[in-house]
């Protein structure tokens, strides 16, 4: 119960927040970009919030349940990433754009910020729809059974979808400057008590290394493929998010966006590298628990996925586990609003606004992307039947952009040879890929043997679903660009000119 009245009670805060910064909401620039007047320390923890959600919290615990300390790879990825966004952060807010299409228009074509919207609307409803995903489990679990994982799911799409309706961008930022120091707080204080609970540092090894040996090793049991695959995912996601490149429009100038970027990659290292450590203590409390085991003595990953949120629920001291429960209530709500908050202002401003309703005023626009966003909600909510687990929900969004939209993006931003047909050809060629091996892997599930596509067997373990998108991508990216006719100066000169 006690659980239970901690949660709620910092969710009701968040809400009273929300609530009052939507009095605040008078334009549509406020709406989306926050009027683009955020400090620093606010964008620090609006970025880390935005990274760390359902994937980290149950995706990356999962990863880490069944890899130990390899999973490492899977969020170095994004540590990578971050660092390449560092160099382009300050440009990104200096042409002050709202999205990350509209770079790609201005770089390359309508066509391709049409493409690009579209890669984001179909990747993000599934990012979005995890968090519904996690935040059933999580209220499952809260509630000791007693709300079902699907009611549970009901619930937490009601609430996020609410907290995005309300105030917008001005809402996430308000918010997240709480949820983000929950999290740090939660996981600084989690680890320890969650060592002392099985007896300590060594004791803790020692289970590990008799249980599976290879947890403790930085490659465990894989090959220099497998860890392509896993890290490639999370590198291109980074630096295609458009969430981040809206999120650095908001900054109060270039400067600020910059040194964001840095305080960013400090609180996501810090966050990603105690949840791993977490999980992987983890795994030794419960190695012996089969729950968390198949008849096959293989391990369960959707029970895996929830390794973090059972340590706090069963393993710490009350108030312990509540901290710990009320960050992963702030992980959820927090990633869940920024998704279908950048979702929503793609479709409102790349093809509303754009084909069907040209002279929206600003009230308008804010109206209309309200309504967008519970529209989105709703789909995302429908969506999550299609997949088992969150790490593969994960896998195959974060490639869905990175794969489409991260070379053409990175090209706008670093070569200056890329012409318009090669950025259009590339997120096309991206989209197509990651699409397709999905269906066929959907087609093909549960099957033993199923065919083989260009050297892919399939279904294809979503773990190096990223390697043959990028490959294509980038392939098409480089080829197209360098049988079409170079660009003109003025049309890379904003973008690669510091």
């Amino acid at each position: 119960m006690t659980h239970t009245i901690f949660v709620a009670s910092y969710v009701l805060i968040l809400i009273g927040v929300a609530v009052h910064k939507s009095r605040t909401v008078k334009s549509a620039d406020d709406f989306i970009v926050a009027g683009r007047s955020v400090p620093v320390y606010m964008l620090v923890a609006t970025l880390v919030c935005t990274w760390i959600g359902s994937g980290s919290l149950f995706g990356t615990a999962g990863l880490t349940f069944r890899t130990g300390i390899s999973e490492l790879w899977f969020s170095a990825g994004a540590w990578v990433g971050i660092l390449v966004i560092y160099m382009i952060a300050a440009r990104v807010r200096r042409i002050a754009q709202y999205t990350l299409t509209d770079l790609l228009e201005k770089r390359y074509s309508q066509a391709a910020k049409v493409l690009g919207t579209i890669t984001i609307i179909i990747a993000y409803m599934v990012i979005a729809g995890y968090q519904f995903k996690g935040g059933g489990r999580f209220i499952a679990i809260l509630s000791e059974g007693s709300i079902t994982p699907e009611q549970g799911m009901l619930i937490a799409c009601a609430l996020i979808v609410g907290f995005t309706v309300l105030a917008g961008m001005v809402s996430i930022v308000s918010i997240d400057i709480f949820n983000g120091i929950i999290m740090l707080l939660a996981m600084i204080v989690t680890l320890p008590f969650a060592i002392s609970s099985h007896g300590g540092i060594d004791a803790v090894i020692a289970t590990i290394d008799a249980a599976a040996p290879s947890h403790l090793s930085l490659f465990g049991d894989h090959d220099f493929v497998w860890v392509v695959g896993i890290a490639l995912p999370t590198f291109l996601l980074l630096m295609s998010e458009s969430s981040m490149y809206q999120k650095f429009s908001s900054a109060d100038n270039a400067a600020n966006a910059k040194k964001a970027v840095l305080g960013m990659f400090i609180g996501v290292v810090l966050v990603e590298l105690l949840m791993m450590l977490i999980a992987l203590v983890g795994f030794a409390i419960y190695a012996d628990d089969p729950r968390f085991f198949l008849a096959d003595g293989s391990i369960n990953r959707a029970m895996a996925e929830e390794i973090i949120l059972r340590i706090g629920f069963e393993q710490l001291p009350v108030l312990i586990g509540s901290l710990l429960l009320a960050a992963g209530a702030a992980i959820i709500i927090s990633t869940g609003n920024t998704f279908l908050m950048v979702t929503s202002t793609n479709v409102t401003r790349d093809i509303i606004q754009a084909f069907i309703y040209k002279n929206a005023s600003p009230k308008q626009i804010v109206v209309i992307q309200r309504v967008t966003i519970i529209v989105i909600g709703v789909l995302a909510f429908l969506m999550m039947s299609q997949f088992e687990t969150i790490l593969e929900m994960a896998l195959i969004s974060y490639t869905m952009i990175g794969a489409s939209l991260a070379p053409a993006l990175m090209a706008a931003f670093f070569w200056k040879r890329v012409t318009r047909m090669g950025g259009l050809a590339s997120i096309a060629s991206g989209m197509i890929t990651v699409i397709g091996i999905t269906a066929m892997n959907s087609i093909y599930k549960g099957s033993a043997e199923g065919p083989q596509v260009l050297g892919i067997s399939f279904p294809m373990d979503t773990d190096y679903i990223a390697i043959p998108s990028v490959i294509i991508s980038v392939l098409t990216l480089l080829i197209v660009s360098l049988v079409t006719a170079k660009p003109d100066h003025s049309e890379w000169r904003e973008f690669i000119n510091d």
